[in-house]
């Protein structure tokens, strides 16, 4: 278990939070998020992560629309993003013999501007390191509410007490089983699976990507990073629901070599590489949909509450959910009852609509059908074309802007 505590506390702002305690679960996006926002304004933040460091890599997220951009300069960290965007260009979707089908601009697949996830993190975690507790590898055990605050046990460390839980861990949220229940309850699961791991860069990719797709399957190969040497790999295949150990990570690799056994193109170099690497990221893809975001002292964000695999702009989604919490505790001087409230009421449709986005990500990459695949990509041709370019960059942002920000002191 890691801990540091250093804190140089900052001076409280007008809508004061300094005599809250706050236990975040999650050091991801949603987690750091909240951090910089509640930290800003003088509250006593606690970031419990169950990885034993900050986690780097990861994918490619992107943020679109007036609203993402509002937030982000809010926070203070748009300019810091836009250095380290990853300028990624068109991916193409390709023929088994790697001929050009469509192209996908770079706004519909990387919206406004586009960065990894670990760099994201790592930008909100180097701005609240000094004025916030993190303490890695480490989880909660088990939560206890009463009427002045909440009792955490942890896996590893002493027990504590504070006056507010977040659970920002996540899709799998272990705060969401221990306040909310089991998993099964809210997890919606969309017919698809999704992998990613590193491959050489083979074809020499720059900043772009190609798309192959077989009826029920997907192979996406791009470079995001402009090392001439490294790619990403994405699988993605229909499926029913399939039983598996998340830590199984040979059973994970047997999976997808048989789901994509036979495939054309480049694929035979692609599960070569699969069978070598030693950081394979597998999950369904899947949505959560709770009844409620806030249980007495304990309030959800970010995937925990709303998530979707992918293609629902989830992390514009979180940090527009930590800038709305934070923002709502402070107009409410800290009272917590009254900010979930908000919180729940403003960030709750947004969320949905983001999340309909997500249920045509996986048919998007892998159609069920020849048909289907010829289809796709015919419409993306003519959504591409020049004189409906501009309105397919309004469609592309619409869920994402579908929220009114109030004027915020964070």
């Amino acid at each position: 278990m890691t801990k540091q505590t250093k804190r140089t506390q900052q001076t409280p702002q007008n809508g004061s939070v300094a005599h809250l305690s706050v236990l975040v679960s999650g050091a991801s996006v949603a987690g750091p998020a909240l951090a910089l926002g509640l930290a800003r304004l003088g509250a006593r933040v606690t970031v419990v992560e169950k990885a034993p460091g900050l986690r780097g890599g990861g994918f490619a997220v992107d943020f679109r629309g007036h609203v993402h951009r509002t937030v982000l300069t809010a926070m203070g960290i748009w300019d810091e993003i836009h250095a380290h965007q990853t300028h990624m260009g068109r991916q193409t979707v390709v023929d088994a013999d790697g001929s050009p089908r469509v192209d996908l601009p770079a706004e519909m697949m990387s919206g406004d501007v586009e960065i990894f996830r670990g760099d994201l993190a790592r930008i909100m975690y180097e701005r609240t390191r000094d004025d916030v507790e993190y303490v890695f590898g480490d989880s909660i055990a088990s939560l206890a509410q009463d009427a002045d605050g909440v009792d955490v046990t942890f896996e590893q460390g002493a027990p504590r007490r504070f006056d507010l839980v977040v659970g920002a861990d996540g899709l799998h949220s272990n705060t969401r089983r221990l306040v909310f229940g089991d998993e099964s309850r809210y997890l919606r699961f969309l017919d698809h699976y999704v992998a990613g791991f590193d491959v050489p860069n083979h074809l020499g990719l720059d900043r772009t990507g190609r798309v192959y797709s077989e009826p029920g399957r997907a192979v996406v190969v791009g470079n995001y990073d402009g090392d001439p040497d490294r790619a990403g790999a994405l699988l993605v295949f229909r499926s029913g629901e399939l039983s598996y150990d998340r830590r199984d990570v040979p059973g994970i690799k047997r999976i997808l070599l048989d789901r994509f056994a036979g495939m054309g193109w480049e694929v035979p170099a692609v599960l070569k590489a699969l069978e070598e690497t030693d950081a394979l990221y597998f999950d369904a893809i899947a949505q959560i949909h709770v009844d409620r975001l806030v249980e007495g002292r304990v309030v959800l964000l970010g995937d925990a509450g709303y998530g979707a695999t992918m293609g629902g702009m989830g992390t514009g989604v979180a940090i527009v959910g930590a800038y709305v919490l934070a923002g709502e505790l402070a107009l409410a001087d800290g009272d917590f009852r009254t900010a979930f409230a908000e919180y729940e009421t403003r960030i709750r449709d947004f969320a949905k609509g983001c999340q309909k986005i997500s249920g045509n990500a996986g048919p998007f990459f892998a159609p069920p059908t020849e048909r289907r695949i010829r289809s796709r990509d015919r419409m993306y041709r003519i959504l591409a074309s020049r004189p409906l370019a501009r309105f397919f960059k309004r469609l592309t942002e619409k869920a994402a802007t579908d929220i009114r920000l109030r004027e915020y002191p964070c």
